[in-house]
């Protein structure tokens, strides 16, 4: 169950929800993620009273195009997968919402399943894990 942050500059609600797709695909194709399972803040920065700041850092050439991707996730993906699932937010990234993947920066924090909870105060994800090493 992945958390999704996405911040872009200058973005119309169209756009927003294209990027919000794009990295929802790319979650549900590299990750396996349910499809179902999609908990997205969408943010467009309209430059004057909130802005997103950024520079050439690592040789990368962004721009006002810039969106930021900050996600979520409970531990125990590998490296590969991970580098599959940037590759492929870029890829869709482009390819829904026109955005150049040079300017598509993400971010992966990852917790334990105590850390979350869906509702009802209620940390389900742990529930299940204690329930399961009993059992």
């Amino acid at each position: 169950m992945p958390f999704v942050r996405i911040d872009a500059l200058r973005a119309d609600p169209a756009r927003l929800d294209a990027l919000g797709r794009a990295v929802h695909d790319a979650l549900v194709e590299t990750i396996g993620i349910p499809d179902d399972d999609r908990f997205q803040v969408l943010v467009g920065h309209d430059g004057a009273h909130s802005t997103l700041r950024y520079g050439g850092y690592l040789g990368v050439d962004r721009d006002d195009g810039i969106v930021f991707v900050a996600r979520t996730m409970r531990s125990g993906r590998g490296p590969e997968r991970k580098r599959a699932l940037y590759r492929r937010i870029a890829e869709l990234a482009h390819a829904y919402a026109g955005t150049e993947p040079r300017n598509v920066f993400v971010t992966v924090t990852e917790n334990e399943s105590v850390d979350w909870s869906l509702g009802e105060g209620v940390a389900q994800y742990a529930l299940s894990s204690a329930a399961v090493a009993e059992g």
